[in-house]
């Protein structure tokens, strides 16, 4: 799908900052990292994260070939700089066992399958790499949903998951110690056009039932009308959304062996293994 903006999201932006700054706490130093859906989870903080590890390489995978063209355009070196020195910054499909460092901000909440994304990003980090996720949670845009009920409209949005289910998940896709966490923020608008048109920039309605034909003025007029019930007098009249946020965190154990009275290990699993036991750890 195309990208209709001219740039990443703010908020996008804003969490990925705020993600960003949790690296502090992460002893492990990626050699190679992926980064994956930068156009959505912000291009500014890509390069917040290629400051923090400048002699790493950096594999951007995005989810469409004009999604891939801007990242190119915004990301790549010019082709005379690339020339000279070769960059270490590539691009294409997730390549297996590749990354010490899977980076996911806002993509899972908008995934149509996101166990199998999990898995995706399991399957591309090396043993003892580690995932660096966010996504958004079940409290978001709560007081637009209530709204949408108060005028027995379909849905506003698609139901998001909770934290600790995430949790589940990352052990069903094969991750090891996830810990999650997750914090609120209230966004204010000065008026109803200002909201829908962040609403538009944030992402879209992903629900079965939502209406699937076009609004028309009326409905719209209808719409500006009813959300004046989200002004907040604690915000001097304007307009409130609320944003859970969820960040995620997990590594990819070393592969378990069971062993039998004859056993076999496939070669991969061995050459890691071997590499781990025999080379430094880091924590």
């Amino acid at each position: 799908m195309a990208w209709p903006h001219g740039s990443s999201p703010w908020l996008n932006e804003e969490i990925g900052r705020r993600m960003e700054d949790r690296l502090q706490w992460i002893r492990l130093q990626p050699k190679s990292w992926m980064d994956w859906a930068p156009v959505n989870g912000g291009l500014q903080t890509h390069a917040k994260l290629r400051a923090r590890y400048p002699q790493a390489q950096c594999r951007v995978v995005e989810t469409s070939v004009a999604r891939e063209l801007l990242a190119r355009q915004a990301l790549q070196a010019p082709w005379w700089k690339r020339w000279l020195k070769s960059d270490a910054l590539t691009f294409g499909s997730p390549l297996v066992g590749s990354a010490d460092m899977v980076w996911a901000n806002m993509a899972l909440h908008i995934s149509n399958d996101p166990l199998a994304l999990l898995q995706k990003w399991h399957n591309s980090l090396a043993a003892e790499g580690f995932l660096m996720f966010s996504c958004l949670g079940p409290d978001t845009i709560r007081e637009l949903t209530d709204v949408y009920q108060s005028q027995s409209w379909p849905p506003a949005s698609h139901a998001f998951t909770d934290m600790h289910d995430w949790g589940d998940m990352l052990v069903q896709a094969g991750f090891g110690e996830p810990v999650m966490d997750m914090e609120r923020i209230t966004l204010t608008y000065a008026n109803a056009g200002h909201l829908l048109a962040e609403c538009r920039l944030l992402g879209r309605n992903l629900h079965k039932d939502r209406f699937a034909g076009l609004r028309g003025k009326e409905w719209l007029a209808r719409l500006k009308t009813a959300l004046l019930a989200l002004a907040s007098s604690d915000q001097d009249g304007r307009l409130t959304l609320t944003v859970e946020v969820i960040y995620g965190h997990a590594l990819k154990p070393l592969p378990k062996l069971k062993l039998q009275k004859q056993s076999t290990v496939s070669l991969q699993d061995m050459k890691t293994l071997l590499g781990k036991s025999l080379g430094p750890r880091s924590v």
